[in-house]
């Protein structure tokens, strides 16, 4: 009888659905994958030695920068009476790209974090290109690697000023002032500009810009934190003092980085690895930028260090322009666009959009101070998607750029912009520009509460850590910034620049080490000879999830480190006694200031409403109809691009001239004498349209259009339709009494609004 004998499968099914061999043909397999393996190894390092190559290439240039436009310099910040290492340059558009002169120009700016400028003109299919295919003239604000001696951030904001001046200047026809995008950091200094010289912005758009920097959901935001655990931005004052007064971006991007190490240690380089073959490009094109680190001052680095990061003073009017005037947010009087993403854990919503909640108790005070606030929430994309990614652009960006004048007359108030693709078989298709409808719904501030934010308790303990900051920034200027000052200069300086583990990387693989000529010398080999494995092979799919393996220890680490630094923050700022020490008390209110509102605003909007209220009877038809329809589509809460598309033509039809800015004046004065009185409002619809009978004859057959196009789903406003138009019916008759309002309207949409929305 013979012994039983042991048989292996051929083909055992593995976890993940892949065949596992065994035998000869895992020898066969084991050969491949060596080949592969070692072929893909020399790639690897081929394109680890490019990208060397391309950072002391890219560093050699004089103004270094990832625009994929053609540009030419209109204004260099250098020359300026108080000199700053910005430019503002014209950018070129492509060929078969019309730009229409008559359409507001656009101004990019990019963040100076850490990186050089182009992010926003980084693929075709971005922030520059969308408004270029729009057909707007389109304007960048780049900047220099090496910071001009003594700018500070006061001195690029009047820069700026002046480029937002010029560009103005070149665009005289321009139908509304210039659309201004600023990316990242770049976004807080556009508010902060804005807020210094409202005139010269139209509708501002930021992305993915940090506003309220306590604000955070507790763990999942672990950077806010950072400042604290330090002890504060002393350390920011030692660096820059031991870059003899620079300070260097490579320690800012070292923080992006430090937020996933995952990404950072292994999933970065290992994606180019098993995918060289078609990764390389891609991977060569962003690390230009990525390892395009500049400098600052360190005044300027310690301003936002103080002033944003830690001190939250941005949205609590604590910073102060060059002349001592307090820069209230709240001044701004172009739309503001926010955009942002539940995935960026740079600036996750809270940090966004938080700054809503500091100046405002209600959506009422932000009609009373005139602001429209939109903002658009990203589910997955991360912080740098937000600028780079291609379907962002085709999306979100697209969609922004070409109903620019749409949020530019939205009326005052809180909106979300919601998207929806397209349908090409609807009737009102041909009144949606892009492959996307967007609308504008009505939101109040719980919603932005419901996306998350700091508690009191929160807010006293990031006001502890800035006082500690305060305390141990001012030990560290009396007791060692003049010992470290002496001893500083520039050679020690540019050498803690080129040790820096970031720039080391570039070094390491560059034609600087001499180890990596023989190396590459049988690339060309193997390019011609490359020999890859499916990806069936039993090695390459245990490669697989050796990576996976090390990607989800480190996301666990992660993990770990994160929730300990929250513990840890909220363990020694969270002390009774530590609060004590600093000057909080128990007692004390919010430590998060709101501004509070001046008399010299309460008593302009008083003014203004008193001239409204004066102004209710006034007026023709086209007010008529714009009133008309503004009661109608109110209690829909949402504006979509249809209506106001729609609007748009029949403003041009009726030949009056109408300029955009005077059509938004306009679509403001009837929302606000709606809210103010209501009914006296409606009332004076008939007296209004007799006062040019061919205009309204050409206007009231216009009103079903625009209803059409976008349609009625509530039902107060399908009873205000019929309303409105028995009013229309009745215009020349007489005007229109109280008691003849009662016997037309079928059902009453609701009480009369009053004075409160403005005051």
């Amino acid at each position: 009888m013979s012994e039983p004998q042991a048989t292996l499968p051929s083909n055992a099914t593995r976890a993940n659905g892949a065949s596992s061999r065994w035998g000869p043909d895992l020898v066969q397999d084991g050969c491949a994958f060596w080949i592969d393996a070692w072929q893909r190894g020399l790639l690897f390092l081929d394109a680890l030695h490019q990208r060397g190559e391309s950072y002391h290439a890219h560093a050699a240039k004089a103004a270094p920068h990832v625009l994929k436009f053609g540009c030419e310099l209109i204004m260099d910040g250098r020359k300026l009476p108080r000199p700053v290492n910005y430019v503002l340059v014209r950018i070129v558009p492509p060929e078969g790209v019309e730009i229409d002169t008559h359409k507001r120009p656009f101004v990019i700016i990019d963040p100076r974090a850490g990186h050089g400028p182009g992010i926003g003109g980084f693929k075709s299919e971005s922030e520059i290109g969308v408004a270029l295919k729009a057909g707007h003239p389109c304007y960048f604000i780049g900047f220099l690697p090496e910071p001009m001696p003594g700018q500070t951030i006061a001195d690029i904001a009047h820069a700026e000023a002046a480029f937002l001046e010029r560009v103005i200047a070149l665009h005289p026809q321009a139908e509304g002032k210039p659309a201004v995008v600023g990316n990242c950091q770049a976004g807080w200094a556009v508010m902060l500009l804005a807020a210094m010289r409202p005139e010269l912005f139209g509708p501002i758009i930021v992305a993915g810009s940090p506003l309220s920097y306590w604000a955070g959901v507790h763990g999942q935001n672990p950077m806010r934190y950072t400042g604290g655990l330090l002890g504060g931005s002393w350390l920011t004052a030692l660096i820059g003092d031991l870059g003899n007064g620079k300070f260097d971006g490579a320690w800012l991007v070292s923080n992006f980085e430090n937020l996933n190490p995952a990404n950072t240690l292994w999933t970065k380089h290992h994606s180019l690895y098993s995918k060289v073959d078609t990764e390389t490009p891609r991977y060569l094109e962003f690390e230009q930028w990525w390892g395009g680190h500049v400098l600052l001052n360190a005044a300027e680095m310690q301003f936002i260090a103080d002033e944003l990061f830690i001190g939250n003073k941005l949205a609590a009017g604590g910073i102060a322009s060059r002349d001592g005037a307090r820069l209230d947010l709240r001044n701004i009087h172009s739309p503001i666009v926010v955009f942002c993403s539940k995935a960026d854990n740079i600036t996750p919503p809270p940090q966004a959009l938080d700054w809503i909640l500091d100046l405002y108790d209600s959506v009422d005070e932000i009609r009373a101070y005139g602001q429209t606030i939109v903002y658009a929430v990203h589910e997955t994309i991360g912080h740098l998607g937000i600028f780079v990614s291609g379907s962002v652009a085709k999306k979100e960006h697209d969609e922004f750029a070409s109903n620019i004048d749409l949020i530019d007359v939205l009326p005052p108030g809180l909106y979300e912009a919601v998207m929806t693709p397209k349908d090409p078989d609807h009737a009102s298709a041909d009144l949606i520009g892009g492959n996307y409808l967007v609308r504008f719904e009505a939101r109040n501030l719980d919603d932005i509460r419901a996306l998350g934010g700091n508690s009191e308790e929160d807010d006293r303990k990031f006001a502890a850590a800035a006082r500690v900051s305060e305390i141990n920034l001012g030990l560290y200027r009396a007791f060692v910034q003049p010992w470290v000052q002496t001893w500083s200069n520039e050679g020690f300086a540019k050498w803690l620049r080129d040790v820096h583990p970031l720039r080391l990387q570039y070094e390491m693989f560059s034609h600087t080490n001499p180890f990596m000529r023989p190396l590459l010398s049988c690339v060309g080999n193997v390019r011609a000879n490359r020999q890859s494995v499916p990806k069936d092979n039993a090695f390459w799919q245990a490669q697989e999830q050796f990576g996976d393996w090390i990607e989800t220890s480190l996301d666990a680490y992660r993990e770990v480190r994160d929730h300990a630094f929250e513990m840890w923050f909220d363990t020694i700022y969270g002390s009774p006694l530590l609060q004590a020490m600093v000057g909080l008390k128990a007692s004390d209110e919010n430590p998060r200031h709101k501004p509070g509102a001046g008399a010299a605003h309460m008593a302009l909007v008083a003014q203004r409403s008193d001239e409204l209220r004066a102004s209710i009877s006034q007026g023709g038809p086209r007010e008529a109809v714009l009133r008309a329809l503004l009661y109608i589509r109110m209690p829909e809460r949402l504006v979509d691009e249809r209506s106001f598309n729609l609007l748009r033509r029949m403003r041009e039809a009726t030949g009056e001239g109408l300029t955009l800015a005077a059509f938004k004046r306009l679509v403001r004065e009837q929302f606000f004498i709606l809210l103010l009185d209501e009914r006296r409002a409606v009332e004076a619809i008939p007296a209004m349209l007799t006062r040019d009978r061919d205009l309204a004859s050409r206007l009231t057959g216009k009103l079903h259009q625009v209803i059409d196009a976008v349609g009625l789903s509530s039902e107060v406003s399908k009873a205000r339709l019929v309303e409105i138009e028995a009013l229309f019916e009745r215009r020349g008759e007489r005007e229109v009494s109280g008691a003849d309002l009662a016997t037309i309207r079928p059902v009453r949409p609701h009480a009369a609004r009053n004075s409160k929305h403005l005051t």
